[in-house]
C-alpha cells in the first residue's frame, strides 16, 4: 500500500481519530503513525493521548505499516 492509497481509503472510508506522520500532537483515543529512525510505528493513544503499552508495531517498510495503520483504523471507527 501506498500513501497515496491509504488517503484514498480514509477518504472514501470518512476514517478520522488519527495521526497521519506527527502532523499534530497526539490526542485522546487515536490511531498514529509515524517514522522512527529506519522503522515505521504504527500505534493507539488512550483517553489522556498517551501511546498505550502493547499497541506499538514497528515494521520494516512503509506498506505493511500503511496496511496495519488501515485496518487500527476500520476498528476505531467501529468503536467510536
Amino acid at each position: 500500500m501506498t500513501q497515496l492509497e491509504a488517503k484514498e481509503i480514509i477518504r472514501q472510508e470518512k476514517l478520522k481519530r488519527y495521526n497521519w506522520y506527527n502532523e499534530q500532537l497526539q490526542r485522546e483515543n487515536e490511531v498514529g503513525i509515524r517514522v522512527d529512525g529506519d522503522q515505521w510505528v504504527v500505534y493507539v493513544t488512550d483517553e489522556r493521548a498517551s501511546v498505550v503499552t502493547g499497541s506499538i508495531s514497528k515494521f520494516n517498510n512503509e506498506s505493511d505499516a500503511l496496511e496495519n495503520f488501515i485496518k487500527r483504523l476500520r476498528t476505531e471507527k467501529l468503536l467510536f
